[in-house]
């Protein structure tokens, strides 16, 4: 069953959606960002406080990418977390999960690591895979500049769209010396362009979020006729140099099955992987904090238990 805070706030919101429909309103790349940001501040509170934050630029190209860093331990060498927001590749920013990867670096103690990559419309594919990837590759020399203290231990993470970026990159790293990935976590992922799954159907519509707003975003994403399947990291090339996986899916989320068919791929190839699954959970649920306390306690622990190892 779905989560009963959750379907209220649902059914209120569908109502509000049914009504803007009908008054001809269309989402533009700035109310989808401005949603997602407002909803975000109302849901989640700020904090927790850290004993050292602080952004910086990593110069890796023509166009520095700005990043932010959440030491939960800046006494000690920690291992480092790479975070990419979701958001359809379109929203989300390093202020909007400010709260977020604040949780995830006091629950795991590792130091976070936020990407504000580029967006689409604006920018396309590959630029904010290109980003993230710049970000993963220079990353260590940016440390030292911010005096950090850590430990060559990379991990990346990602929720929604930021998933792809994190899945995309530990396919990418399983060829690459210069990147080694320990560990990925896939917090309800994107993990394939072509929308094939039946739970794209199941689940399209009255969850927040929808099918054909899912299918607005690719088409923003990929503007010139690109290979959307060869895009997806469900459909990468997988071996067992791939890092330790764990993923998280929700019950009523639309990109669920992607999520299950990757676990599952992982597991035949002999990948070691974990996955939560939440059975009453929607997409974005972290974003929906007041409406699912208990379970966004429950995935900040269990991803803080899988990077260190328990």
């Amino acid at each position: 069953m779905l989560n009963a805070q959750l379907k209220a706030w649902l059914d209120r919101l569908n109502e509000l959606v049914a009504e803007q429909k009908a008054a001809g309103v269309e989402a533009t790349p700035a109310t989808v960002r401005d949603s997602m940001a407002a909803m975000t501040r109302n849901q989640v509170r700020p904090g927790p406080e850290l004993p050292w934050v602080g952004d910086a630029r990593v110069e890796c190209g023509e166009t520095p990418v700005p990043v932010r860093l959440y030491d939960p331990a800046p006494d000690r060498d920690t291992p480092v977390c790479l975070f990419f927001h979701g958001g359809g590749h379109m929203a989300g920013s390093v202020a909007v999960y400010d709260p977020i990867c604040r949780r995830l670096a006091d629950a795991s103690g590792w130091l976070v690591v936020s990407v504000d990559y580029r967006l689409a419309p604006e920018y396309p594919y590959p630029f904010g895979l290109e980003d993230c990837h710049s970000v993963a590759r220079h990353l260590w020399p940016v440390l030292d500049a911010q005096v950090r203290r850590y430990q060559r231990r990379l991990a990346l993470a990602g929720d929604s769209g930021g998933g792809t970026f994190a899945a995309t990159l530990s396919a990418l790293a399983q060829n690459d010396q210069r990147l080694p990935v320990e560990k990925q976590v896939l917090i309800y992922p994107s993990l394939d362009y072509t929308l094939n799954h039946p739970s794209v159907t199941e689940n399209g519509k009255g969850y927040l979020l929808e099918a054909e707003r899912i299918a607005w975003y690719f088409q923003h994403y990929f503007q010139h006729g690109e290979d959307r399947r060869g895009a997806s990291p469900l459909f990468m090339p997988v071996s067992n140099r791939l890092p330790e996986t764990l993923v998280i899916s929700a019950e009523y989320c639309p990109l669920r099955d992607e999520a299950l068919a990757y676990v599952q791929r992982l597991n035949d190839t002999g990948v070691p992987c974990r996955h939560r699954h939440f059975d009453d959970m929607i997409h974005a649920y972290l974003n929906l904090e007041s409406l699912a306390p208990d379970a966004c306690a429950a995935t900040y622990r269990e991803i803080a238990a899988f990077l260190n190892g328990d």
